[in-house]
């Protein structure tokens, strides 16, 4: 039977109702998440893509992502701010008013990021040969710095996809990162003045990186190798700068999540998180949390939680383009939320079950043996290792909620 645009708003709210297990957005508000401007405005537009809904002004976005319980909005400075107002009255005019929607909704600026990627002015990338252009590239970083210290962000994240070349031989590849680095020294010290102007603490500057696009190849594409940079001496502040991983950046070239955020753990550098979801040796889908690799979200939220993770989880993910205006905040970000808080608690479940924790004990206490000889070594501990499948067995159980009794008749 044929449904009006009415009855299908109606349907859709029904079978949402019907689904359940949303959390109220208070509980949603317990968590550190926070909403991006360019994926509630994203219009379903790209290379191959026509856009499908209509534009949304920031105001509407902090409007209804507090209404949905998101506590924190984070942006680009050109997803707000056109060019031809960066650093004149126009920005001053409009950063006010969104300070003022902050505040009328009660969300807070968590992070802002400098758009150094989608202007012609970038074609050759943001540290390229021209002086001018790296220097234009030094003002903008500032300049973003300077609007998050106006709207009170703790995070400044930058995303240096266009740091790279399309025809080898072309670049200096060590030179490049020198310049960029001078970039990154430039953003550090206007922090480090701003901040003792105001009176305010200075940010953490965290780095993201991705495999692929726009460049052919990139200069900075994985976590590790932005790790590699911030240790390599060019940094001034080095303390003050650290990662932005993000989920689906790191699975796209073929690693694991988990390990990829076990090193910068390690390192006392993962300060900020963009939480999406996607296919390993794919293009940068952004699906949001949990809807391809539960499984591996779970497991990511175990080590968080197991380490302390306290930073912000940015809901870096698209609407599809299959989801109306109306759907983007009915559907696309309260269902992405309450997925990620409950894969948070099953990670809690995981980390006390009884199951999970003997095993763990086992494993490392070992036989006992005398470490002396290669073969009775094994002998000794072959039957311990069973537990390693049987430790993923257990984590699928608690993935469909069979620890708690759930069977499946055929």
């Amino acid at each position: 039977m044929p449904l009006s645009i009415d009855q299908q708003r109606a349907l859709v709210s029904r079978l949402t109702a019907a689904c359940g297990g949303a959390y109220s957005p208070e509980q949603r508000r317990k968590y550190f998440i926070s909403g991006p401007q360019w994926a509630a405005a994203y219009e379903g537009n790209a290379i191959f893509h026509a856009p499908t809904r209509r534009p949304v002004h920031f105001e509407t976005v902090i409007e209804k992502y507090a209404a949905l319980g998101i506590g924190h909005w984070t942006t680009h400075d050109t997803d707000v701010i056109p060019y031809e107002h960066l650093g004149k009255d126009g920005q001053h005019e409009i950063v006010g008013r969104i300070g003022e929607s902050l505040r009328k909704h009660g969300l807070a600026c968590s992070m802002v990021t400098t758009e150094t990627f989608h202007h012609a002015v970038f074609a050759g990338g943001p540290a390229g040969e021209q002086l001018e252009v790296r220097q234009y590239s030094q003002w903008r970083l500032r300049n973003t710095v300077a609007i998050g210290h106006e709207l009170g962000a703790s995070y400044v994240v930058y995303w240096p996809g266009s740091l790279g070349y399309q025809f080898q031989g072309i670049v200096d590849e060590v030179q490049t990162l020198k310049w960029f680095a001078e970039g990154m020294n430039a953003a550090c010290d206007a922090d480090i003045e701003i901040a003792k102007a105001k009176g305010r603490n200075t940010m953490l500057h965290c780095m993201e990186a991705k495999p692929f696009e726009p460049q052919a190849e990139i200069l900075l594409p994985t976590s590790d190798a932005m790790l590699a940079w911030i240790f390599s001496g060019q940094l001034k502040h080095p303390e003050m700068v650290g990662l932005n991983p993000e989920y689906l950046h790191e699975l796209m070239w073929g690693g694991a999540v988990r390990a990829s955020l076990a090193r910068a753990l390690m390192c006392g550098k993962l300060f900020h998180f963009d939480i999406n979801d996607g296919y390993r040796l794919k293009h940068d889908v952004d699906i949001a949390v949990g809807l391809v690799n539960p499984l591996d979200w779970l497991n990511v939220l175990v080590l968080l939680r197991t380490y302390n993770y306290n930073g912000p989880f940015n809901l870096d993910f698209k609407p599809p383009r299959t989801t109306s205006n109306e759907g983007v905040f009915d559907i696309s970000f309260p269902t992405a939320i309450d997925r990620f808080i409950t894969l948070w608690e099953m990670a809690g479940e995981v980390m006390a079950d009884p199951i999970l924790s003997e095993a763990s004990a086992a494993l490392r206490d070992g036989s006992g043996v005398a470490p002396t000889d290669a073969n009775s070594i094994f002998e000794a501990n072959k039957e311990l290792w069973n537990l390693h499948e049987l430790m993923a067995h257990r984590l699928f159980q608690i993935l469909v909620g069979a620890h708690k009794g759930r069977t499946f008749s055929l």
